[in-house]
């Protein structure tokens, strides 16, 4: 009865104590942070930058650098101290993971954080299922490593739809087969209003041979009438080559690659 006691009183360095029972909808941790730029107290950065965000004066708007913080306050003895993963009052972890020099507190590890030493941030998902890509210039799944086309700080730019900053997004991210990058939310969103081009490069986002199939059955069931029966000059988005194609309303198919994302460079020559 003692131990027991003894294990839900904070004060007797039970580490677990508390653990999931504290932080916002972005983590689960025993502490808030001290943001240096406006000295206010916080759950972490996100909370921090929604609420400078959305402050009247666009002057005052700011995001805190997560490397700047220095105190923080334990949830469940209310001391402030110094950034470090045990409560120096109370000895609980203020978080399950933490990082030293993100300054990031996490209770939640079967998200499986951990820190990339050239990325200079944390990342979830496992060490093991990743690997940085030094030209995209961010951690990309082991399964891409040797077949994904490398743009140079692909990931150190705004996603295409909702321009939100990618490199240290909490949202999934997706890679396309062009190397440009996106939030996979964004990208599911397209799928469903049939929109397969790359925002940034036109390109198709992925292989959609089955619809170029069902497209070439449906041009060859729809015959154009004899005075729209010309060639016209087309792009091919996908492999860069231009060529001719017959006109038809469905789309205009290259010859090179067997896409249909062209677009016409020309009116008939007739």
């Amino acid at each position: 009865m003692e131990e027991q006691d003894s294990a839900a009183r904070p004060g007797t360095k039970a580490k677990d104590f508390g653990k999931l029972k504290h932080g916002c909808e972005h983590y689960r941790r025993r502490c808030k942070i001290r943001a240096p730029c406006c000295n206010q107290l916080f759950p972490c950065r996100h909370c921090h930058n929604e609420a400078a965000s959305s402050l009247s004066n666009p002057n005052d708007r700011h995001e805190l650098v997560r490397q700047d913080v220095k105190q923080v306050l334990c949830l469940i003895c209310n001391t402030e101290q110094q950034v470090a993963r045990v409560c120096s009052n109370c000895g609980v972890n203020m978080g399950e993971y933490f990082c030293d020099m993100c300054k990031f507190y996490d209770d939640e590890t079967e998200k499986g954080q951990f820190h990339c030493q050239q990325c200079g941030i944390c990342r979830v998902g496992g060490r093991e299922n990743f690997f940085h890509c030094k030209k995209c210039g961010s951690c990309y799944p082991v399964g891409i490593r040797d077949n994904h086309s490398c743009v140079e700080n692909s990931m150190k730019n705004f996603c295409p739809v909702c321009y939100e900053y990618l490199f240290d997004s909490i949202k999934a991210t997706k890679i396309l087969k062009c190397g440009h990058t996106m939030h996979m939310d964004c990208f599911d969103d397209m799928k469903k209003q049939n929109m397969y081009r790359c925002p940034i490069c036109s390109k198709t986002m992925g292989d959609i041979s089955v619809f170029w199939k069902l497209l070439d059955e449906e041009i060859e069931a729809t015959a154009m009438p004899e005075e729209y029966r010309y060639e016209v000059s087309i792009l091919c988005n996908d492999c860069n080559n231009t060529g001719k194609a017959c006109f038809h309303i469905l789309g205009h198919k290259c010859h090179h690659c067997n896409s249909y994302n062209t677009r016409r460079l020309s009116a008939p020559d007739n």
